[in-house]
């Protein structure tokens, strides 16, 4: 056996580990690359949230037959200009209890303070849909613009007029809306939900077609006589538009006190308070999903929503 000893030159040597404080910053390192990644990420998100448009979701039937409870859409932030409502600013707190809590009057945004004006403004069009924070609150709402500056806005016996002149209204065919978790029908609707001869239930709902001075036309629903088929008439100041919701017997909207129990716009409302105008619905769900079920994901969608416009017709 030979005890001969093998000896190495220095290059043929293993390599040594880094020394641990080399390692741990290198991992440091990685950690804040990616949440400065993430964070530029959301950064640029809440920018075109900001400025560019966001997405809304339709919580209440206030602007049926056109929107249903469950619809998804885009809204738009800069056809009007920008205001102190257009930045998104998220709210922590109003996304737990939103998510966890299941709180539907949780708010996912915080508002700024009031600020008067608007950057690049444009004053809306008669008949837009638009998303309007009410004053000194921090919820949104979706109403249909149909009093500008300088109006004088009056309903009577359920006819709106504007500036002495009744809008022209048309009856329709009675609307057809499926009943779904979303559209149950319920107590807001009594004596209006029918079986159809395909055995399937709707709601049917009376349907007028107004045609406001400008041509643009749209459906609203007349249920009955309510609190709000009597109101004005009411000048609206510069500077203010006047709101209402299509589904006119169910609407909390300018012609409602602002908060407490009418939980409406308390009149016409500032005009830098219109945070967008929304677009189009991207997609609509009838309630039935659990988010916990990806199985129950795909019959949840209701069918011929997605890209439904929202910008008013224009009358013959």
């Amino acid at each position: 056996m030979s005890d001969e000893v093998q000896t190495l030159t220095p290059d043929q040597l293993p390599a040594a580990d880094p020394a641990p404080s080399a390692a741990a910053s290198s991992k440091r390192s990685a950690v804040w690359r990616e949440i400065k990644g993430l964070s530029l990420v959301l950064l640029a998100v809440l920018l075109f949230h900001s400025f560019v448009a966001k997405p809304f979701y339709i919580p209440s039937e206030s602007m049926m037959p056109g929107l249903l409870k469950g619809d998804r859409l885009v809204v738009s932030k800069y056809p009007y200009g920008w205001s102190f409502v257009s930045p998104t600013i998220p709210n922590p707190v109003g996304i737990f209890r939103s998510l966890v809590l299941r709180d539907p009057t949780a708010s996912w945004g915080v508002t700024l303070p009031f600020s008067e004006g608007r950057v690049w403004g444009k004053v809306p069009e008669r008949g837009d849909v638009v998303i309007v924070t009410p004053p000194g609150m921090n919820e949104d709402y979706i109403k249909r613009v149909v009093g500008l500056p300088g109006d004088t806005i009056e309903v009577r016996d359920g006819r709106l007029i504007i500036n002495g002149l009744a809008v022209r209204r048309e009856v329709r065919p009675p609307a057809m809306i499926p009943v779904d978790e979303n559209a149950p029908c319920g107590l807001e609707f009594l004596g209006f939900k029918v079986q159809a001869a395909d055995g399937n239930f709707y709601c049917r709902l009376p349907i007028v077609r107004e045609t406001l001075p400008n041509g643009a036309t749209y459906d609203t629903i007349d249920l009955e006589t309510s609190q709000g088929d009597t109101y004005g008439p009411v000048k609206v100041e510069p500077g203010h538009l006047f709101l209402m919701g299509d589904n006119r017997d169910r609407s909390a909207d300018s012609r409602f006190a602002l908060g407490g129990s009418s939980h409406g716009l308390g009149g016409p409302v500032p005009w830098e308070n219109i945070g967008g105008r929304a677009e189009f619905i991207t997609f609509s769900l009838d309630g039935s999903t659990q988010w916990y079920n990806p199985l129950s994901w795909p019959g949840a969608f209701r069918s011929g929503r997605a890209g439904t416009s929202l910008r008013p017709a224009t009358a013959d």
